[in-house]
């Protein structure tokens, strides 16, 4: 958790470190293990022609049993990943929905995972919704789809980066303890927690976050079809928006349900990429009728 770039909502910090002061002494049950090995699971849930590719809880590269306890769970890039590439294979399938409730994470595999996403709305329509929150690297997958919505309650953004850095080395000292390292290479102990961060260090730390920062502006500007200096100034500048303020400033195409975008994305796909209008009127009435069941059907299964 320190001194590890985090693109992560900062109000889930309180949870990090709880989760940190218990670590120590936690025990592994075999529910809370098995709910950890479910994290790591790839799903894929189809509906008719759409694939649903849920991302609910902390991001992370490779699940792991630490991030399971994080109340939400956890999802890994390497997952997702998988889970697209398989709907992409998949004749059958059509259309893919991102299901979105998370508040971000690690940096590490979201930039090569919104590449993914970026590729493969060339080949099949990506929708994603923020259900109820998509947060920094969250969001960072999430602006890489072909449409971005929210639910009415949800918030978007959080486009930032950061790490943490302790210096144990007063209470060390009170302790009585001392820590030596025994090292080779110059910057090879460099921003350890026994000793006060020096400024040169600082400075190195500060310029991997502004590279990462780079590379996340750079991927949303990118995938929202704007400027970097747009992403920049007008997407929050880390703040975390509500649906309405996000989608008044550009971050979101949308304000819908889950069920809403759901039958969206059914109607995207039956039209060809027409608009919803378009695609009911070039269908006959017995046609119309059908795709009117069959949304209906999403509906009663993923919820209005």
């Amino acid at each position: 958790m320190y001194d590890t770039p985090l693109a992560i909502d900062p109000r889930r910090l309180v949870a990090l470190q709880l989760l940190s002061a218990r670590a120590r002494g936690i025990e592994a049950r075999p529910a809370i293990e098995a709910r950890a090995a479910l994290s790591r699971t790839p799903r894929r849930a189809a509906a008719g022609t759409l694939a649903v590719i849920p991302l609910h809880g902390t991001v992370s590269q490779r699940g792991d049993f630490l991030d399971a306890l994080l109340g939400g769970g956890s999802i890994s890039t390497e997952s997702i990943t998988w889970q697209v590439r398989a709907a992409l294979a998949d004749d059958s399938i059509s259309g893919i929905l991102l299901d979105i409730d998370s508040p971000g994470g690690a940096v590490t595999g979201v930039q090569e995972l919104a590449a993914v996403i970026h590729a493969a709305r060339e080949r099949k329509p990506v929708y994603a919704i923020a259900n109820c929150l998509a947060a920094s690297a969250a969001y960072w997958i999430g602006s890489a789809a072909t449409k971005l919505y929210a639910t009415p309650s949800g918030e978007v953004g959080s486009i930032g980066v950061f790490a943490m850095h302790r210096d144990y080395s007063a209470a060390m000292k009170k302790e009585g303890i001392k820590t030596t390292f025994i090292s080779a290479g110059p910057y090879k102990v460099e921003g350890n927690a026994f000793e006060p961060l020096s400024a040169e260090a600082k400075d190195y730390m500060q310029s991997r976050i502004d590279d990462y920062y780079g590379q996340f502006v750079r991927d949303v500007a990118r995938g929202r079809g704007v400027s970097a200096a747009t992403v920049r100034a007008s997407y929050g500048g880390g703040r975390v928006m509500g649906a309405a303020e996000a989608l008044k400033a550009g971050l979101v195409d949308g304000v819908a349900t889950y069920g809403q975008v759901l039958s969206r994305l059914a109607v995207w796909v039956a039209s060809g990429g027409k608009s919803a209008l378009s695609a009911v009127a070039y269908q006959s009435k017995a046609q119309t009728q059908l795709w009117i069941k069959r949304q209906h059907a999403l509906l009663d299964l993923y919820g209005a």
